[in-house]
Formats: C-alpha cells, sequence, structure tokens
C-alpha cells in the first residue's frame, strides 16, 4: 500500500515521538517499587552512613522503599560490577565514593570501565580523612608520630578498609612523603578496621569523621592531623598533614550513579530530589555531622568532578627525589626476550603499580626488606634477605621499601613485548 507524502510524514512524526513520551511517563510513574542502592563496603563505615541518610530521604519523597544493599570487596569493584549489569531502569543504583575515582584510573583492564558504563546522577559532599591513632601510640602530636616512625620502623601497623580505596591510598601517600615506613593491614571496610584501632591490633587508621568523631571526643581514640588542605570544623584544634608535610592532600568524594542508559527523565528526577535533600536544613545539619562540604548540582557537573577527584587522588606531587631510578644493572637471563634486572629502592622510594603483558615477575632480595601489593586477588607480602615470590603475568603490583635502609633485589623480567606496563 502506498501512503500519501503528508500521511508518512505524520506517521514518521508520531514514531519519533515515542520514545520521549514513553520516558516521560516512565518518570511519572517512577519508582513503583523498592529501589536497591549497592554499597561497596561493610555496613557502618562513611559509604554506609551516607547511603543511608541519602536513601531515607528519597524514601519519604518519593514514596517507595531505596533498600541499602553491602557489598563490600575488591575495593568496591564487586559493587560496580553488579550495578553494572543490573537492568538500566532506576530501580538499581550506587553509591559512589573515593574507591570508585581511584579505582577508575588504577585498574587497567577491569570487567567494566567505570566512566562509560556507570551514569553520574548527583554528588552530594566532599570530606575530609581524619589520622587516627591508638592511644597506646607514644606521640601526642603528628611531629612526634614521624619521629616514633622513623625510630621504629615497620612497627606500626595501619588499617584500611580494603586494597586501592581512599583509606588505604591516603596513608601510603602519607608514607612516602613523610619517609616512614608502617605495615599494611587491609579489612573488608572500614567499620571493621575501626574496631580493630579500638582494639589495638592496628595502630593507625585514616578515615572518615562519622564513624570516628565520638571516639575522638571520648578519648577512646586520638586525632592527630586532617587530610586536606584545611582545618575541620567539626575538628578545629587538630591541624592539617600539610603543616607538617608539605603539599601532602587527600580528600573523599561522594554521590550517587546508576546504570549506562537508565532514562534521561529518571536520572534527572533523582538529580532534583538529592540537590532538594542537599538544600534541607535537617539534611544539612547532618552532612555537617559527617563534616562533609555540600556540593549537588547537575549529573553533568557530578561527572566533571569524579573525573578531576580521581586524578588528583592518582597523582602524588612531583618530586624527583623520589623517583625509583633504581636499576644498578642487569644481564639477558638463559630465557630468550627476558633479563635479570639488580634493582635498589630507599625507604623513600616506590615502584609504582604496573604490570607486565606476558612476563611472570620473580623477585628474589639480596639486602633490605621490600613489600610487594598485588592485585586480583588483593594480597600484600614482605620480603627479606634470600627471600623470593612471583607475580604472574597481567597482575598489578607495587614494590616499596619495607625497611629503614635502602633495599637490593633481583627481578626476572620480560623485555621487548613482555615490557613494564604503567597503570596510569
Amino acid at each position: 500500500m502506498k501512503l500519501p507524502r503528508r500521511q508518512f510524514l505524520h506517521l514518521a512524526a508520531a514514531a519519533a515521538a515515542l520514545p520521549a513520551a514513553s520516558g516521560f511517563a516512565w518518570a511519572q510513574t517512577y519508582p513503583s517499587r523498592p529501589v536497591r542502592v549497592i554499597v561497596g563496603f561493610a555496613a557502618g563505615g562513611p559509604n554506609d552512613i551516607l547511603a543511608r541518610l541519602i536513601g531515607q530521604w528519597l524514601s519519604e519523597q518519593l514514596g517507595q522503599p531505596f533498600v541499602i544493599e553491602n557489598r563490600p570487596g575488591a575495593g568496591s569493584n564487586i559493587a560496580t560490577e553488579a550495578v553494572v549489569h543490573a537492568p538500566p531502569d532506576g530501580y538499581t543504583l550506587l553509591l559512589i565514593g573515593p574507591a570508585n575515582a581511584i579505582n577508575a584510573t588504577l585498574y587497567d583492564k577491569p570487567n567494566f570501565n567505570f566512566i562509560r558504563d556507570i551514569a553520574p546522577v548527583a554528588s552530594v559532599i566532599r570530606g575530609a580523612l581524619v589520622m587516627l591513632v591508638h592511644p597506646s601510640v607514644p606521640a601526642k602530636t603528628l611531629p612526634e608520630f614521624i619521629a616514633y616512625a622513623k625510630a621504629n620502623p615497620g612497627k606500626l601497623s595501619y588499617g584500611s578498609g580494603g586494597v586501592g580505596g581512599i583509606s588505604h591510598i591516603a596513608p601510603e601517600l602519607f608514607k612516602m612523603m613523610a619517609g616512614v615506613d608502617m605495615v599494611h593491614v587491609p579489612y573488608r571496610g572500614v567499620a571493621p578496621a575501626l574496631t580493630d584501632l579500638l582494639g589495638g591490633q592496628v595502630q593507625v587508621v585514616f578515615v572518615n569523621l562519622a564513624p570516628s568523631i565520638e571516639y575522638i571526643r571520648v578519648g577512646k581514640l586520638r586525632a592527630l592531623a586532617i587530610t586536606t588542605t584545611t582545618r575541620s570544623d567539626a575538628l578545629p584544634d587538630i591541624p592539617t598533614v600539610a603543616e607538617f608535610v608539605p603539599g601532602y592532600e587527600a580528600s573523599t568524594l561522594f554521590g550517587l550513579g546508576a546504570p549506562k542508559n537508565t532514562p534521561t527523565e529518571i536520572v534527572d528526577k533523582l538529580n532534583k530530589e538529592i540537590n532538594a535533600a542537599l538544600a534541607d536544613p535537617k539534611i544539612k545539619a547532618r552532612l555537617a555531622d559527617l563534616d562533609g562540604t555540600v556540593l549537588g548540582g547537575s549529573p553533568a557537573d557530578f561527572g566533571k568532578l569524579f573525573r578531576r577527584n580521581g586524578e588528583s587522588l592518582m597523582q602524588p606531587p612531583k618530586d624527583t627525589s623520589r623517583n625509583y631510578e633504581v636499576e644498578r644493572r642487569s644481564c639477558y637471563a638463559a630465557r630468550p626476550g627476558f633479563r635479570i634486572a639488580e634493582l635498589q629502592i630507599s625507604p623513600t622510594q616506590t615502584i609504582p603499580w604496573h604490570y607486565h603483558s606476558e612476563a611472570q615477575d620473580t623477585f628474589y632480595v639480596i639486602n633490605g626488606k621490600i613489600r610487594i601489593f598485588t592485585r586480583e586477588p588483593d594480597e600484600e607480602v614482605c620480603l627479606t634477605a634470600g627471600q623470593t615470590y612471583a607475580v604472574r603475568p597481567g597482575r598489578p603490583h607495587l614494590v616499596t621499601n619495607a625497611g629503614d635502609t635502602s633495599a637490593v633485589f633481583l627481578v626476572l623480567q620480560g623485555i621487548g613485548e613482555h615490557d613494564f606496563v604503567a597503570i596510569a
């Protein structure tokens, strides 16, 4: 059947309008059932506390439960992957935190691309971390702590919410810039790390103020410093790390995200409600208790802020004295395409995150101590003279000096197509 040109154009225009009308109608009725908010860390930590606060507001305003679901592990990648593969219908959301920004630049080949696969909904707050120590640590100030740590290398341990998270990156940056050595003890979330800090199983934790401020006020934990460049209104007498370690800064950024291709109308509806929450006096007071700077803005604003935050966290200050020019000499190994390199790193130097596409890195320590952090899965090993350790091809790893003197070690490594691949 042949259609007159005018009738065909009318039909085509009507068909083109259907998706927009459908999306608008969908947004009008959204949500019609409970919504899940996935959190990549254990209950009780800063991510969980913030998710429950925003979830309660959205539940009250939109008339459906916003259920918080904790899925800790792999530096929040397990939670993120669950949201990436969820239907893009607005019924599965992600509480985005600093670990997501770090992982977006740290992992070379994850099962998803965060920037591509997660749609920004709204930014919520930016906050500081506080450096806490157990009362048994004989240091009342940050300079005293640095002096004590230097006098006792490797004897202090710090807990984190998991390898690669902000509670791991911040103290590692502090170790590098202050020239101290502490042993890393990763947990499945900040809450269990705080529990062990209270019990004295670890001596140091870098954490948001929300879960820790009451312990500080009653004297169960001692606050030494704030990680942002300005002091905290909640703890005005506590100095910043940068007052004693020039150039140091670490901050947290939180917001909400959704699977890519979630209807724009739904994203905008959630964004509008979250911005309304950030303007509400009661919510603002609660966020002030978390020592967070209220953000808000459009989904596009959050996307730009997220990318800038990730770049700043993963780019430590430039200092050529800390570069890891470590190779002293090398020779060809018996296996074609490989060599044996003799390397040396000082107590303040680090070989940054990297992997080898096909080669296995095999380490052998000649003298001193080195610490190797690995991912997939997260592990940490400390090697002393005479000990060896192998890292399989494609596995990201980072090497630091674990002592107070230079460490010398051998590495069997690939050359050419097997060469060092930095994770930037």
